[in-house]
């Protein structure tokens, strides 16, 4: 598979499920290397199980888009503006271009509305990613998770090639 096979979508409220499942499955998959276990089950908001009603709060006030692969979702973003909020792609599709194209619609998004530079905050794991897409990394930062947890994070950005008007 690669990011050629799949389709992008805004995301409906009937896929809220399956966003929960796959933000579970994508920080599960992490290893203990830049965070901690108790870091990483704070980030996954304590579950093992999805709960679409969290990421139904969210979905209302961002925009999201879903990556779909035959009628499966397989991956999300959601972003404000100029501001990727988050992206995530399950496990079993890692690798094969998926994140790359979300990031992609984001930045086309950004740049139709005339917007020539965005943000985003990476974890420790995907500093690396956004820097081979041609984002910069501003300062290290405090990210703060439920239960009074703070994580170290990366304030990224990236300057949009804009067309002349």
């Amino acid at each position: 598979m690669s990011a050629n096979e799949i389709s992008l979508r805004p995301a409906l409220e009937t896929d809220a499920w399956v966003l929960s499942a796959i933000h579970i499955a994508a920080i599960k998959a992490l290893p203990a290397t830049f965070y901690t276990e108790k870091e990483l089950l704070a980030w996954r908001n304590y579950r093992d199980k999805p709960d679409g009603s969290n990421i139904l709060k969210t979905m209302k006030v961002e925009t999201c888009k879903v990556a779909i692969k035959g009628d499966v979702v397989i991956g999300f973003t959601s972003f404000i503006v100029d501001e990727l909020i988050g992206l995530y792609v399950h496990p079993k599709h890692q690798g094969k271009g998926i994140g790359r194209a979300l990031v992609q619609h984001f930045c086309d998004e950004a740049t139709d509305q005339g917007i020539d530079k965005v943000i985003t905050t990476a974890s420790l794991y995907a500093e690396g990613f956004y820097l081979r897409l041609g984002f910069t990394a501003i300062q290290k930062a405090p990210h703060y998770l439920r239960k009074g947890i703070v994580v170290p994070v990366t304030k990224m950005s990236k300057t949009l090639a804009t067309a002349p008007r």
